[in-house]
């Protein structure tokens, strides 16, 4: 497979070392140096050395130790972390032996004949300093050595404690780039009741070479001849970043076999410290439809949030949510959680005090809907940019409930611009969804009049306005994959509704990271859509669930088709035809050219709008009026 060039890891901490284990570094450096002093002028004599010299070598010894140790400081050897030495430090005292000869060489030829007492002969020089960095760094290299052994012989606290007896199960790792190297390194030294018989790699340039003792066998095309030839237990991914693509591709592999796939966590997360490589999983559905991550363009978003009061509404929902804490990274002057979950509330409120202790964070108990607090709101806190997250999302529900999704997604929507407005806020950015193109639901409708309400405001006022239309995140509350997983989890049945259905899909942190982006980017009245990649198909999605879960679909767990909900879609949209859809200089990110409507004829729509949601009667028919391209039911 092909290997993606990962960054090299920057180093690992441990705590400070005790003063007394500093005190025993230098002491142990110092025997060093002076032991290998004396070996060079043993060498030098063949073991010989005439007794007229012991007073010279007393004389020269502490010139040696003071050069040495002068070198060590200056090259930052004693903040090394003996443990963890490898062949960067080994190039250090390489340099080091060089950076110690020229001073010892200076003085033996530019001293006068009356201190000639002090001049270290050339060959003992030279030597001397091999010796001495040599043994320097042998010392450390002991310490590792003794190190990794002991951390072989403890228990690999997140595997369970497999009985002495029990025999070590073979495993293959598949990808020998960096990662696979990190992984190797660090498996091998635990026990973790693992025995790592070889790599698998698509790069036939790595095979039969040999990477930390573990030799890579060949590519993934012998997989099945590997497990059974080595009576393989499982197999582990170790590719950083590997593709959707291609961890299908190994995934389908394994179960064709088959054969248990496993994960190391991705190389982010080790890097950021978040786990250690040790932490093999199983594969999730998530892995399978993940993404590339987002280039963002920090100096933008630094403009655009940095010491400024922010205001999310939805903050406890699964977008508000991630649009606080990422957020939160670019260090706003405030902001503002509302919510009118108080657990939701409670949850990212105190979650964001944790990570963000600096950050002047305040939780707002509100309905976007009551008009009267969110006036209070702006009037004392002055939000300078407004994330608005809140709505009602779920198609079904909104089907039975109609007017409440035009009273929270619609008309609160519009009070909360014109609540923007009146206190001069600078940006106000609006969640859409892809549900809003060519609506067959309720919910859907709700949402693409409030597009239209967004850009009239935007018309009527000196705040910039945008919407930001994508489609499924995945984890998020109420979505597919949740209610799969609960479903695998008490054995079914996994309901689908449709055969053909199919869905886009991206990842909260991208849906949250990319709203930002063209909120940074709007120039105000733009429907931003952003690129939801392939879309994928639902019964697929719930076979890979049951799958990984160590189940066959259709056998263990059954699948059961119940058919098309009101309002449900079988392909979403993420842009109309007549919208054309624009580039924009952020790849992942496009613009909507919606046709304009009259500020007069929107309003009049709002007002009876409004005046259905109150008598919760003959909403579809109205939202119908207002959404003229939209495939409603009317009763």
């Amino acid at each position: 497979m092909q290997t993606i060039s990962e960054q090299e890891p920057t180093g690992l901490r441990a705590r400070p070392f005790p003063v007394s284990a500093r005190i025993l570094q230098h002491v142990l450096d110092g025997a060093t140096i002076v032991a290998a002093f004396l070996l060079a002028y043993c060498l030098r004599f063949d073991f010989s050395v005439p007794a007229s010299l012991w007073d010279h070598i007393a004389l020269q010894l502490p010139v040696v130790l003071l050069v040495q140790f002068a070198v060590l400081r200056l090259l930052g050897v004693h903040s090394f972390i003996w443990r963890y030495v490898g062949l960067k430090e080994a190039a250090t005292f390489g340099r080091g032996a060089v950076l110690a000869a020229i001073p010892m060489l200076v003085l033996r030829y530019a001293t006068p004949q009356e201190l000639a007492s002090i001049r270290i002969p050339l060959s003992v020089t030279l030597m001397d300093v091999t010796l001495a960095f040599g043994g320097l760094l042998g010392i450390r290299v002991a310490r590792r050595v003794v190190f990794e052994r002991s951390e072989s012989m403890r228990p690999d606290p997140g595997a369970p404690i497999a009985p002495s007896r029990t025999p070590l199960r073979p495993v293959l790792l598949v990808g020998a780039g960096r990662a696979g190297v990190m992984a190797v390194k660090e498996l091998a030294g635990r026990r973790n009741g693992l025995d790592i018989v070889g790599f698998i790699d698509d790069d036939v340039a790595k095979h039969g070479s040999t990477i930390h003792g573990v030799r890579v066998l060949g590519g993934t095309e012998e997989l099945a001849r590997l497990v059974a030839e080595h009576e393989i237990d499982h197999v582990i991914i170790t590719i950083a970043k590997a593709s959707r693509s291609e961890l299908r591709s190994i995934v389908q592999r394994c179960e064709r076999i088959p054969i248990r796939v496993r994960i190391i966590p991705g190389l982010y997360e080790l890097l950021e410290g978040k786990v250690e490589v040790s932490r093999v999983r199983d594969v999730e559905i998530e892995d399978l439809l993940g993404r590339e991550p987002v280039q963002l363009d920090t100096d933008a978003l630094g403009a655009f949030l940095t010491d400024r009061v922010v205001l999310v509404t939805g903050a406890g929902g699964s977008i508000g949510s991630e649009l606080c804490r990422q957020v939160a990274r670019f260090r706003p002057s405030r902001l503002l959680l509302v919510e009118r979950s108080e657990f939701a509330l409670f949850t990212i409120d105190r979650e964001l005090r944790a990570t963000f202790p600096e950050l002047d964070v305040l939780p707002l108990m509100a309905d976007i809907a009551d008009s009267a607090r969110i006036e209070q709101l702006f009037a004392r806190h002055r939000p300078e940019v407004v994330l608005h997250a809140a709505a009602h999302k779920h198609v079904p529900l909104m089907e039975a409930n109609p007017a409440e999704a035009i009273k929270n997604n619609t008309l609160a929507t519009r009070s909360l611009g014109e609540t923007a407005i009146a206190h001069d806020v600078e940006v106000f950015v609006m969640i859409s969804t892809d549900k809003a193109v060519n609506p067959t639901s309720v919910m859907g409708a709700s949402k693409r009049v409030a597009e239209l309400v967004v850009q009239d405001l935007d018309r009527r006022s000196d705040t910039r306005f945008v919407a930001v239309r994508f489609g499924n995140v995945l984890g998020s509350t109420g979505s597919v994959i949740p209610i799969f997983r609960e479903q695998i989890r008490q054995g079914g049945p996994v309901t689908i509704t449709h055969v053909d259905m199919v869905r886009y899909f991206m990842t909260i942190p991208e849906a949250a990271q990319l709203v930002l982006q063209a909120g940074a980017m709007g120039d105000g009245g733009e429907i931003f859509v952003l690129d939801m990649g392939e879309p994928v198909r639902i019964v697929d999605l719930a076979t890979d669930m049951i799958t990984l879960s160590g189940l066959r679909p259709g056998v263990d767990v059954e699948l059961v088709f119940t058919g098309l909900r009101p309002g449900e879609k079988l392909f979403e949209e993420l842009g109309a035809d007549s919208e054309g859809l624009a580039k924009t200089r952020h790849p992942k990110i496009f613009i909507g050219q919606l046709p304009p409507t009259a500020s007069d004829e929107l309003e009049s729509c709002l007002r009876e709008l409004q005046n259905a949601a109150r008598d919760s009667a003959d909403v579809r028919a109205c939202l119908a009026r207002a959404v003229p391209e939209a495939a409603l039911t009317i009763d």
